[in-house]
């Protein structure tokens, strides 16, 4: 069974050559690579649309049209989100911080099961080989680990959502 780190460097072997495609397999374990056109991969955006219903009021002395109802049911949202991606982009940022990113495309889990407590939260203090969270692939759990000192600053992504390899996961400030 190859370790975490071992496939991280088979990675970066195969992104820094001209190789396409690789398949290694061992004692039942089988790892497949490829790469895009001259190595570049193009990220997968999900996003959620919410939808809203109109504030209804219960005997309006003036009905508004729909759509102002629906402008002013959105904007406290709207500015909550406008917010927190303010935020997180400067936090993001910031060359301070160290990105602890994934190693390849995935499931990503906060948590070695649902019911556990998550490995970290914002605020804990990680070592150099603290497990922050698990990235699945193909029915495979893959602890990754802190690689640095410090503390967790910021989360930046949601238990159970894809991942793409070199995506940030955390924000950690080295002591």
């Amino acid at each position: 069974m190859l370790k975490i780190q071992e496939i991280r460097e088979i990675i970066k072997l195969i992104d820094q050559s001209s190789i396409e495609k690789f398949t290694f397999e061992s004692e039942g374990t089988k790892i497949k690579l490829e790469k895009g056109m001259n190595g570049l991969q193009q990220p997968v955006h999900v996003e959620q649309q919410r939808k809203e219903e109109p504030v209804q009021q219960a005997a309006p002395a003036i009905q508004q049209p729909k759509k102002e109802q629906q402008e002013q049911a959105q904007a406290p949202a709207e500015q909550e989100n406008k917010e927190t991606a303010t935020t997180t982009s400067n936090a993001a940022d910031d060359p301070s911080l160290h990105k602890i990113t994934s190693p390849m495309v995935g499931t990503f889990y906060q948590a070695s099961s649902p019911d556990a407590d998550p490995y970290v939260k914002k605020g804990d203090s990680v070592k150099p080989d603290s497990i922050v969270c698990i990235v699945e692939a193909m029915k495979l759990f893959n602890e990754i680990e802190a690689e640095v000192s410090g503390e967790i600053v910021e989360i930046l992504v949601e238990d159970g959502q894809l991942v793409e390899y070199g995506q940030p996961l955390f924000l950690v400030k080295q002591k």
